[in-house]
């Protein structure tokens, strides 16, 4: 699991590919949920907790870059 200062230090295609992974796990997890019992349910917050993470630092990079 990726910390903060972790995410930050990536780049921006790392990023992207961190949140593309994270939605993935996420869609397998969900599928999981509702076909059988999951193993640790509490993978689905830490998968949508991870994206928002990753989001909220794109979107902190955007808004730096524009006001430049």
């Amino acid at each position: 699991m990726a910390h903060n200062e972790d995410l930050r230090e990536m780049s921006d295609e790392q990023l992207e590919l961190t949140a593309k992974d994270a939605a993935d796990k996420l869609f397998r997890l969900r599928l999981q949920a509702q076909t059988e019992r999951l193993d640790a349910p509490t993978e689905l917050r830490r998968q949508r907790r991870l994206i928002a993470r990753v989001r909220t630092i794109q979107t902190q990079r955007q808004k730096a870059a524009s006001e430049k």
